[in-house]
């Protein structure tokens, strides 16, 4: 009953979503918010598995034999072609934020880390690959959330936090590593309103 409330959850937030970006209609932020996106490092997979997705349905149009199993396909394939971009969407509705009570580290709809600037301990660009693992992996402490197999900011926390992250296993983690297209202008960003919060 779980899992059948969490797949409706996630498809209405995904058409909203898809709604949001397509009339340009973002949730509105608080004053002094800024978004920084991170669906660069896999925008172009997504386009690609979209291009071989939408030869694929007049393809299997022509080859299957069943009229009944031709409709059945073209429709399976054009919600799956509407899921994909519908995923995309998420990503540019839902970016990471730099706001004046924290920053907001964030993946699609699945992923919505706050974490308050006074556990911050600093923040800085460091490009790094992900071994293989998966997109989340979790080791000495050290929260790495990827896209496509890597991230580029280092936030080290100014004490252990647990943080709502299935992989953590409620243990706490001392740095979260993330992935930002901008990660110079998300740090300078976060960097300045941590000087502004010591000052």
């Amino acid at each position: 009953m779980r899992l059948v409330k969490f797949v409706i959850r996630y498809e209405i937030r995904l058409w909203i979503a898809l709604f949001r970006w397509v009339l340009r209609r973002p949730p509105r932020l608080p004053a002094g918010t800024a978004r920084f996106h991170y669906s660069g490092a896999v925008t172009m997979i997504l386009a690609v598995l979209l291009f071989v997705s939408a030869i694929e349905i007049p393809i299997l149009h022509l080859m299957l034999p069943w009229e009944t199993v031709r409709v059945i396909s073209v429709i399976i394939g054009c919600y799956g072609l509407f899921w994909m971009v519908g995923l995309l969407a998420t990503m540019r509705v839902y970016p990471h934020l730099v706001g004046p009570d924290g920053l907001r580290i964030r993946n699609s709809i699945t992923l919505d880390l706050p974490i308050a600037w006074p556990d911050v301990e600093s923040i800085r660009v460091r490009p790094r690959s992900m071994p293989p693992g998966g997109q989340t992996q979790v080791e000495d402490g050290v929260l790495s959330l990827g896209m496509a197999s890597g991230t580029t900011v280092d936030l080290v926390l100014a004490r252990p936090l647990v943080v709502p992250v299935k992989k953590t296993r409620g243990e706490p983690v001392t740095q979260i590593r993330f992935h930002a297209d901008d990660a110079d202008g998300l740090v300078a960003a976060a960097r300045a309103v941590l000087h502004t919060e010591v000052s």
